[in-house]
């Protein structure tokens, strides 16, 4: 009798772990979900304001409510998810979500429309820490950089997707829906993200003998509020002495976190991390890319809106080209010879300087303007993939979570601080001219990508990343 291998086994053997994939990109769903969700419903304020009967200011709060409840928990996010279980957080984070979106497809009025926003973004907020603390912790090497890079692509892509997706589902007018079905199409997608996260996330275990910082809680979160609140709702409200004493005192706040997370035992976040290498100068660069690119974002629709007389869907598509070469490129910018990548950010930020430059002067939406926006795509997708990975290449998986919180929060409020600085300033011209308004606020983004090109170049001097 002759005995034989099993070959089943050898193949099994053999072939790569594909779960971690999938869970990738159950991870990335959920968080393409919540990020669709900042702009998505800009392009339904009209219906809204019809249908609820909703102030000016209510309908501010309804965008704003979803940033505000989502930045001041990012942080805590991150933290709750070292101590309780990731996979615990990221579904808890999503059954949240997607109660909320229920309820905001479903709110009878304007009031409870903002309390269902404030509390969806609470529920993103448990959410998306975990994404980067699971990649840090169930990738290495090359697919840790795959991964970032697709993580990358995602958040380039939501934001623009939010605007056609919200014009699309708003047009359809669904079953007589009118606007809602721009939250209720969350439900079911929510409810797959949570089944199939219970299944494809490890579940990890709690931190023992660790307790979460009530202090620096108690600190952070009115903190960001404080911050975050007057940026949104500034210009709105004509930038009252109330926006500017918030920001103070969040300001304020905000040191005393710093010198009590010093002295707690185990703080919210370990500061010690932005000592690092390339940790404190990576999120700088970020700050500084993300703020433009909210502001990007803002300007550029809104005057295709209201300059070039362009309806919502229309200004989305419009833009959707540069949102898909963006992510194409932050995707595979890891195929680039390995002696260019050091050099992505500096120049893909000088890059889409010069894009933001030639927004400028295509500001009528002809072929300048296209070419600008994939120029923009071109140079950012490398730039943003490229950083994300640099800046999380030496940190140890025990300070994932840390990390985690800090990435996290510097995307958010740098997209906060983009639109309200950028928002504001073109705003304010384009009551005279919303060409000169683009021009003058696209030339000033641009500005401060040359910085970022600055700090990216600090980053790596002495060394490569």
């Amino acid at each position: 009798m002759t005995l034989t291998t099993p070959a089943p086994a050898t193949d099994r053997a053999a072939r790569p772990d594909r779960r971690p994939w999938f869970m990738l990109a159950v991870l990335l769903l959920g968080q393409f979900m919540a990020l669709l969700d900042v702009t998505v419903v800009n392009v339904a304020m009209t219906d809204i304001r019809t249908d609820l009967h909703a102030s000016g200011a209510a309908l501010q709060l309804v965008v704003s409510g979803y940033t505000v409840g989502y930045a001041m928990l990012l942080i805590t996010g991150a933290r709750l998810g070292e101590l309780y279980g990731r996979r615990r957080l990221f579904v808890t984070g999503t059954i949240a979500f997607t109660v909320c979106s229920a309820l905001c497809g479903l709110a009878p009025d304007d009031k409870f429309l903002i309390a269902a926003r404030i509390a969806q973004g609470a529920g993103a907020a448990l959410m998306m820490p975990q994404v980067i603390s699971l990649i840090q912790a169930q990738f290495t090497g090359a697919a840790r950089a795959k991964a970032l890079s697709a993580y990358t692509a995602v958040i380039s892509v939501a934001f623009v997707a939010g605007q056609v997706l919200g014009g699309v589902l708003v047009g359809a007018d669904l079953f007589g829906t009118g606007w809602r079905p721009i939250f209720l199409v969350n439900v079911p997608l929510g409810v797959v993200v949570a089944v199939l996260a219970a299944k494809l996330v490890p579940g990890g275990v709690a931190k023992a003998g660790r307790r979460l910082d009530l202090a620096g809680l108690a600190i952070a979160v009115p903190a960001v509020v404080l911050v975050v609140l007057p940026l949104v709702l500034g210009h709105e409200t004509g930038w009252p002495a109330w926006t500017f004493v918030s920001i103070a005192v969040g300001a304020l706040l905000a040191v005393l976190f710093v010198v009590v997370e010093r002295r707690v035992a185990d703080p919210l976040v370990d500061l010690a991390v932005l000592r690092i290498r390339g940790v404190t100068p990576g999120l700088a660069t970020l700050a500084a890319g993300v703020a433009s690119y909210g502001g990007f974002l803002f300007c550029v629709s809104l005057h295709l809106q209201t300059g070039l007389g362009k309806t919502a869907m229309a200004a989305g598509l419009a833009m959707a080209p540069g949102g898909v070469v963006f992510g194409l490129c932050g995707f595979f910018w890891n195929r680039l010879p390995k002696r260019v990548h050091a050099w992505l950010t500096p120049c893909g930020y000088v890059g889409s300087a010069a894009a933001y430059a030639l927004l400028g002067l295509g500001r009528d939406g002809g072929t300048l303007f296209f070419v600008a926006l994939l120029l923009f795509g071109l140079s950012m997708g490398p730039a943003f993939g490229s950083l994300m990975v640099n800046a999380l290449t030496h940190v140890p998986l025990e300070r994932a979570a840390d990390v985690s919180g800090l990435l996290t929060t510097t995307l958010q409020l740098g997209q906060v601080v983009g639109v309200a600085t950028f928002g504001s300033l073109f705003l304010t011209l384009a009551v005279t001219s919303s060409a000169t308004a683009l021009t003058t606020a696209m030339t000033c983004a641009a500005a401060l990508l040359l910085v970022g090109a600055g700090l990216s170049l600090k980053r790596w001097c002495g060394g490569r990343p």
